[in-house]
C-alpha cells in the first residue's frame, strides 16, 4: 500500500501490467484501421445548400452573401465554410471512443505561422472557433480531405492528392508514436517553431516557407494601422471607411465594444495587465474575417502608447461550436458551456504550445442605432454576446495549399500531420493513440481512402451550390 493517497488532478501511479498502449491496440478489435475508410452518407442527409443557408442563422443579413460567395469559389473553400456538414457525415462512420482537445476545423489552411512573445515564428494550428472534446480521427479526416482538395485545385494528379492525403495520415501516427516514447514534459513542450521543416523532411516547401515568414514577420499591428488609419479631427488616429471589408461603426457600437475589454482584462494573466495598462483605446471598426467566418460580428480596437505605436485587437464573436450535436452523437459527452469565448481560448490553449500572450475573452452588450444591429443583446434582457479578443495580425503568415506543387504539398502534408498529432497529444495519452495506429500504414491507406471519398463528396456539395447561386435560390457576392 502506497505512503500517498490518490491525488484528485493528477494520474493514478499505474499498476505492474497495465498499459495505455496494450489498451490502445485491443480497441482495433472492435473498431480495426481500415474501416476508418468508410464514409457513410445517410439517406435523410441534409440538402447543402439548405445546410448553408441554416448556418447564415444569427449573421448579419448583409453580409452572408458575402460567405456565399467565398464558398462557391471552389470545393476547397466551401469545405473551409462547411465544417458542421462534414461532421454530419463523420458521425455516422467509426469511431475509437479515444476522445482530445480537437480544431474541429483542422484543414490545412487552418495551419499557419504567427509570432510569440520573444518575436520567433511558430509554426501550428491558429483557428479554434470549433473546438471542443471530441473524437481525434475528425481532425485527421478533415486535414486529409482538405489536401486532396488543395491539390485538385492546384492541378496535382490524383495519385499526388491520395498520397498527400496517405502521408498527412502516416506523419500523424509516427509523429505520435514518437511522442508516446518521450517523457512527459519533453512531448508537452516539443515546439512548433520553423526548424520543424528539417524534421519533417520538408525539403521541397523549405523555399516556400522562407517566403511565407518573411512576409509574416513584417504582417504586424504597426502595418495594418499605417494602411487602415488616418489623422482623425482631435488629432489622433482613427479607422478609415472601407466598406464591407473595414466599416466605420456608429458612436454607440463602438462605445459597446470598448467598454467589453474591461472584462477581457479579468480573463488575462496578471502579469499582462501592466502592459495594456499602458495602451490607451482609439477607435472600433468593424471587419470581415475568413470564410466560415463571415457574418459575424468582428471588431478591430486601435491601441496606442504613449508614442503613438499602435496595437490592434481583434474582437470577434464567438458561437457554439457546430460539431457540439455531432460528438454527442458519435457518443461523446458535451458538457454546457457557459461562455463561447471561453471555450475557444481554452482549447485554443491546450492545443498550442505557444499561444498569443493576450488571448481573453469578453461579452458585449449594447446594440447599435444603425439598421438595429445587435451588438451583444442576445435577447431582450440584455445578457450580451460572446466573444474572443485576441492581437490582430500578430506576425501571422499562411501558405495557400492550392498553390503548392504536388512535392510541395506532400511536405506540407507531412508537417501538419506531425503538428495535429502534438496538438492532440495534451489532452489525449499518445500511447493510446500510438497503439491503436500501431507501426504499420494500414491507417494511413484508410484515410487516404475516406480523404478522396469525401473529397468527391465535396465537389457534388459544391456543384449544387454553385447551382443554387446561378439559378438565385441563394444571393452569393464574389470578389470580396
Amino acid at each position: 500500500m502506497s505512503r500517498v493517497p490518490n491525488v484528485p488532478g493528477f494520474a493514478r501511479a499505474e499498476r505492474r501490467g497495465e498499459s495505455p498502449k496494450v489498451a490502445g491496440r485491443a480497441l482495433r478489435e472492435r473498431v480495426s484501421r481500415s474501416a476508418q475508410a468508410a464514409l457513410p452518407i445517410a439517406a435523410g442527409r441534409p440538402d447543402a445548400v439548405a445546410v448553408v443557408e441554416r448556418s447564415n442563422a444569427g449573421r448579419l443579413p448583409e453580409l452572408t452573401p458575402i460567405r456565399v460567395g467565398r464558398m462557391a469559389a471552389s470545393p476547397f473553400a466551401f469545405l473551409r465554410g462547411s465544417a458542421g456538414l462534414m461532421a454530419y457525415d463523420l458521425a455516422g462512420g467509426p469511431v475509437t471512443g479515444i476522445g482530445a482537445q480537437i480544431c474541429g476545423d483542422a484543414h490545412v489552411a487552418n495551419f499557419g505561422l504567427y509570432g510569440d512573445a520573444r518575436g520567433g515564428l511558430v509554426i501550428d494550428l491558429d483557428d479554434f472557433d470549433e473546438t471542443l472534446h471530441g473524437p481525434w480521427e475528425w481532425d485527421v479526416k478533415r486535414l486529409a480531405t482538405s489536401l486532396v482538395l488543395a491539390g485538385r485545385e492546384a492541378g496535382a494528379g490524383e495519385q499526388e492528392c491520395r498520397e498527400a492525403a496517405r502521408d498527412a495520415a502516416g506523419a500523424y501516427r509516427r509523429t505520435m508514436r514518437l511522442l508516446a516514447k518521450l517523457p512527459v514534459t519533453e512531448a508537452w513542450n516539443a515546439v512548433a517553431d520553423e526548424e520543424l521543416v528539417s524534421r519533417t523532411d520538408a525539403r521541397d516547401l523549405l523555399g516556400t516557407l522562407e517566403r511565407v515568414a518573411a512576409k509574416a514577420r513584417g504582417n504586424t499591428s504597426a502595418r495594418f494601422a499605417a494602411k487602415s488609419t488616418e489623422r482623425a479631427p482631435d488629432g489622433g488616429r482613427r479607422f478609415v471607411d472601407a466598406p464591407p471589408v473595414l466599416r466605420r461603426v456608429p458612436d454607440e457600437e463602438a462605445a459597446a465594444v470598448a467598454s467589453s475589454l474591461a472584462g477581457y482584462l479579468e480573463t488575462l494573466p496578471e502579469d499582462r495587465l501592466p502592459l495594456l495598462a499602458r495602451y490607451a483605446v482609439h477607435d472600433v471598426a468593424f471587419r470581415v474575417v475568413g470564410t466560415g467566418s463571415v457574418g459575424l460580428r468582428s471588431y478591430v480596437v486601435l491601441l496606442q502608447d504613449h508614442r503613438g505605436e499602435p496595437l490592434v485587437l481583434q474582437v470577434k464573436e464567438a458561437r457554439g461550436s457546430v460539431l457540439a450535436p455531432y460528438v454527442a452523437r458519435a457518443g461523446f459527452t458535451v458538457p454546457p458551456v457557459a461562455h463561447e469565448g471561453r471555450r475557444v481560448v481554452l482549447g485554443q490553449r491546450r492545443m498550442q504550445v505557444v499561444s498569443d500572450t493576450l488571448l481573453g475573452w469578453t461579452t458585449v452588450r449594447g446594440r447599435s442605432p444603425s439598421r438595429g444591429r445587435t451588438v451583444g443583446a442576445a435577447h431582450e434582457k440584455g445578457a450580451g454576446l460572446p466573444y474572443q479578443v485576441r492581437q490582430f495580425r500578430n506576425r501571422k503568415g499562411s501558405v495557400d495549399p492550392a498553390r503548392l506543387s504536388g512535392g510541395q504539398l506532400d511536405d506540407y502534408a507531412r508537417m501538419t500531420g506531425a503538428l495535429l498529432a502534438r496538438a492532440h497529444a495534451h489532452s489525449a495519452d499518445p500511447r493510446l493513440v500510438a497503439g491503436y495506429c500501431g507501426k504499420g500504414e494500414e491507417l494511413d491507406e484508410a484515410m487516404a481512402e475516406f480523404a478522396v471519398a469525401c473529397a468527391d463528396r465535396t465537389e457534388a456539395d459544391h456543384a449544387d451550390l454553385v447551382a443554387a447561386v446561378r439559378s438565385g435560390r441563394i444571393a452569393a457576392e464574389t470578389g470580396v
